[in-house]
């Protein structure tokens, strides 16, 4: 395999047994001790400019903490049948836990602090870079326990959940499948088979993607328990901090109230039409009575036309240069900077994700590029998310990273300038109906899937408090809840139950998936904007991104004129999928 194509990661360290390594967990071991002894019982009593001092410390120590933890996860991401990437990531997790334990004291005596000396504090124009991370942590005020309690959750936490979440992430790397193709049986990745989604024959598409479910369902037994382990987790701390709603917690991480989650979700619900709609135009594109699940990505013509790497680099970068030149230079830096892993292989991590680093180290993208032009989108997706982490370097390290809400937005954004390019250069009108349904279905994906994700998700959580779902238990919920979205529309193939068994989120990143479709209706505004205003918006959306976590969502987006409480703002999201659909049929 080319070189070019597996990233580097030495300018982090040399190797993962280099010395450098070793001496970089060390140290960061001696200067926590060093900060808690300096700090731990006395933040409470602080000046103002004896706290900034502290949390630029406090700081300085996250982004040198990270470093070795961030480069463990990607190797191990790369390779995770390596036994030295298995025993470097289990270290490095240990290693987080302990280090986030002996800090915790500094975060809640944050939280505890008396309300009008910390008013006082919070209005002190020297604390002014951090006034929002202070503003977050407090809302937490009520949730959160005892620094004993807390240190013993979190180191538990490494026997418990975070071990079934690893178990999760190991079983499903090292699952091999073999699928007969052009006449010989052939062992494939999962990444492959999905990717076969997209295959033209759709014999084909049914047997590749109900290969890769039923030997999820094969291991049934280990997948319910992982979910039930996290559900239970989730519902004894929910129980432990007096939380009234699963979804609670994420949703005052984000800054979004519930009531406007609940709206965004209400608002999905009532378009699901729409996406029936378009399901009922694929199938007579291709000349089928009705769609399978299996047909939804199905391409229009039998050509099978895939992209070398270079093609699709080219294209990404240029379609960014559409942009911006700032933008594409941006781009370029992953393959010009080899921070790129490219192609699938047997123990590297399935799907695709950049790894957003710290302010002073830039980011890498991990791909698993099988040439379809969804794999050329999806390397647009997550440079947009490059993008945006270095323009956000202009942060200190504890407003770095981007909300919830917003992190998906320069990722769809960088989708959407790669469609309307490929949809401005074509003159073949089959070809343009191709692109059309590819953006239709993509904004399907991310938004309407997402909701059922999420909703599932909930669904899930609320029924564990009752008692051990079963496999089946689960598959019968996921099943309900993708049947909502298709309604008469699709016919679920039987294989499709266990389909909620291989999505990561829920195990990793608790109700992540709504903020793809936050994301996609924010993108659908700024875009529309964009597309009306041209250069003059690129200033704009420049510095919503070089924000980073510095602000709230709501006032992040301000300056665009977005505005999360008001329903119609979701509403004019689909509306614009409406009129892409109207603009499909028109090609009809």
């Amino acid at each position: 395999m080319s070189s070019d194509l597996n990233w580097d990661t030495t300018p982090l360290y040399p190797s993962p047994s280099a010395p450098e390594l070793t001496k970089a967990f060390d140290d960061a071991t001696v200067q926590v001790a060093g900060f808690r002894e300096r700090y731990r019982g006395k933040v409470a009593g602080l000046s103002a400019a004896a706290l900034l001092e502290a949390l630029q410390a406090y700081e300085k120590l996250q982004e040198e903490l990270a470093v070795p933890q961030l480069y463990s996860h990607l190797l191990f991401a790369a390779d995770s049948e390596s036994d030295l990437h298995k025993r470097l990531s289990q270290k490095s997790q240990e290693f987080g836990n302990a280090m986030g334990r002996e800090l915790l004291f500094f975060d809640l005596e944050i939280i505890q602090m008396e309300e009008e000396p910390y008013q006082q504090l919070l209005q002190d124009p020297v604390l002014g870079n951090y006034r929002h991370f202070l503003a977050v942590l407090r809302k937490f005020k009520k949730h959160t326990l005892s620094e004993r309690e807390e240190s013993l959750l979190t180191q538990k936490s490494l026997t418990g959940v975070q071990a079934f979440c690893r178990l999760f992430d190991e079983v499903s790397a090292s699952l091999r499948y073999t699928l007969e193709m052009d006449g010989e049986t052939k062992e494939m990745t999962g990444e492959e088979l999905l990717a076969l989604l997209h295959h033209p024959d759709a014999a084909l598409r049914e047997r590749a993607f109900g290969t890769f479910l039923k030997k999820h369902e094969e291991h049934s037994i280990l997948y319910s328990a992982v979910f039930n382990n996290v559900a239970l987790d989730h519902s004894q701390e929910m129980e432990l901090r007096n939380y009234s709603h699963p979804m609670e917690p994420t949703n005052l991480g984000n800054e979004i109230p519930n009531e406007v989650v609940e709206s965004l979700m209400q608002v999905s619900e009532k378009n699901y039409p729409l996406a029936q709609e378009y399901f009922r135009l694929k199938a007579r594109l291709l000349g089928i009575p009705k769609l399978k699940n299996t047909d939804v990505y199905a391409p229009l013509t039998e050509s099978d036309r895939t992209y070398s790497f270079e093609e699709a680099r080219a294209m990404t970068v240029e379609a960014y240069r559409g942009f911006s030149e700032e933008f594409a230079q941006l781009a370029d830096s992953f393959f010009t900077g080899k921070r790129v892993d490219v192609l699938p292989r047997p123990g590297k991590s399935g799907g695709a994700f950049c790894m957003g680093m710290t302010p002073s180290l830039p980011p890498y993208l991990l791909l698993n590029f099988t040439g379809n032009l969804r794999d050329v989108a999806t390397i647009a997706h997550e440079v947009g998310h490059g993008i945006h982490y270095q323009l956000a370097q202009r942060q200190t390290m504890l407003n770095y990273h981007p909300p919830l809400p917003l992190a998906e937005t320069a990722s769809v954004f960088g989708e959407m300038l790669l469609t309307r390019q490929l949809l401005e250069r074509e003159t073949d009108v089959e070809v343009k109906k191709s692109l059309l349904c590819a953006k239709i279905e993509d904004i399907i994906a991310t938004t309407f899937r997402q909701n059922v994700l999420t909703r599932f998700e909930e669904q899930m959580h609320l029924e564990r408090v009752n008692g051990l779902l079963t496999a089946t238990e689960l598959s019968d919920l996921w099943w309900r809840e993708n049947a909502k979205l298709y309604g008469d529309s699709v016919e679920m193939i039987e294989p499709y139950r266990y389909g909620w068994s291989y999505i990561s989120h829920f195990i990793h990143a608790r109700f992540y998936c709504y903020s793809y479709t936050c994301a996609e209706l924010v993108v659908l505004s700024l875009f529309q904007r964009y597309l009306k205003e041209r250069e003059s918006f690129v200033p704009i959306y420049r510095e919503i991104l070089a924000d980073g976590g510095s602000k709230s969502p709501g006032d992040t987006l301000a300056p665009a004129g977005i505005v999360f409480s008001d329903p119609s703002f979701w509403q004019g999201g689909y509306d614009l999928l409406a009129d892409l659909i109207a603009e499909l049929k028109a090609l009809l």
